[in-house]
């Protein structure tokens, strides 16, 4: 409570705060719940195209920033007004203009590049929509299936993870795997299991020209997705996409095979990595990409593992519990209870080849 232990006797009265821990705590809250409120102006700015406007064209005062986004300068200078005192926009009061640094450039308006996080606030908006679901499922105990979800979370899903693989699955996952470059680079079959809208899948491939790489996810809509991607990026000869369960996919003597942040959403991941390991070729790899976390609780209790412990809360243990076996392993599994799996699947070699601040990089062998 507020600085002090709790009480040893429940019935007794409550402790009272030590000196400034209500105000540092109350500091806290409004931090935190100005925060929350600035989600809903990311979004506004992120579908709008006022971010992009911004960094394309320069500074701008409000009515500048409404004629580049045909919107109205009335709402246009609020948010522009609140953005700056998040501190996700500068301000020159000297100017009397507002602008994005190179930072916050990179962070909400370069889609492309390796760090960002304005896409992955559209999983902030699904968490909030669907949280009736939730509520409910935690009187009954009974899971809700990912594709129950608004679609504002496959989206956004997509647009959270895909800068991470862009920054490091080429450059460094793959290449810390043993001898799997190399059989990417003359030609090998690959499948990505739990692929959502195929970001991960379209990157190598792209990459790997002489490869077949095929994409399996259950959610026919995310396919459906994938499946024009590939059809837009000229990719559609060489990764195809089929609505399959990470159980039963099709296929054998692959390569590699990847699951990327998808394991611990599964209700049966063991079972899933049993199929992977009878899927592989003799001398096949599973690349296992998961959220960061540490083995301990008390290791994951910092800004990273708060934010996967609420998406796990609202997202990740609701879906592995709407399906068979529902093991519920959750965002924050760790490591020690990942290989656990991976072990009980029958497989032998388990080892940490990367890692980020965001994930985990695992290869897996027969």
């Amino acid at each position: 409570m507020l600085g002090q232990s709790p009480p040893t006797d429940p019935a007794g009265p409550l402790p009272q705060p030590s000196p400034g821990a209500l105000d540092d705590f109350m500091g806290k809250m409004v931090g935190d719940m100005g925060a929350a409120m600035s989600a809903a102006l990311v979004l506004l700015g992120d579908h709008l195209g006022l971010y992009r406007a911004l960094a394309d064209g320069g500074p701008a005062t409000s009515t500048q920033l409404a004629a580049r986004t045909g919107t109205t300068e009335r709402y246009v200078r609020e948010w522009l007004a609140g953005q700056a005192a998040a501190g996700y926009v500068t301000y020159d009061d000297e100017e009397r203009l507002f602008f994005l640094d190179p930072v916050q450039t990179m962070v909400f308006a370069d889609e492309g590049g390796p760090v960002f996080l304005a896409g992955g606030f559209d999983v902030i908006a699904a968490m909030f929509r669907d949280e009736p679901k939730i509520a409910d499922a935690f009187k009954s105990g009974d899971g809700v299936g990912w594709h129950e979800h608004n679609a504002c979370l496959f989206r956004g899903t997509e647009r959270f993870f895909r800068p991470g693989y862009n920054a490091n699955l080429l450059s460094s996952w793959i290449p810390a795997l043993e001898g799997v470059e190399a059989k990417l680079k003359q030609g090998a079959v690959v499948a990505d299991v739990g692929c959502g809208h195929g970001a991960s899948t379209l990157l190598m491939a792209q990459a790997f020209p002489n490869s077949r790489f095929f994409g399996f996810d259950y959610h026919a809509a995310s396919v459906d997705r994938a499946r024009e991607t590939a059809a837009a990026a000229g990719l559609g000869d060489r990764a195809v996409f089929q609505t399959a369960m990470a159980k039963t996919f099709p296929g054998d003597h692959y390569d590699l095979i990847c699951i990327f942040d998808a394991l611990h959403d599964m209700g049966d991941p063991v079972g899933a990595a049993a199929h992977i390991r009878a899927s592989l070729s003799p001398d096949g790899t599973w690349m296992l990409v998961e959220p960061f976390a540490n083995d301990d609780l008390t290791d994951n209790l910092n800004p990273v593992g708060r934010m996967f412990y609420a998406a796990s809360t609202m997202l990740c243990t609701p879906a592995s519990l709407s399906q068979e076996v529902g093991l519920g392993l959750g965002a924050q599994a760790g490591e020690a209870r990942l290989r656990g799996v991976c072990q009980e699947a029958g497989f032998t070699r388990f080892r940490r080849v990367a890692q980020t601040p965001f994930n985990l990089v695992f290869e897996v062998r027969p």
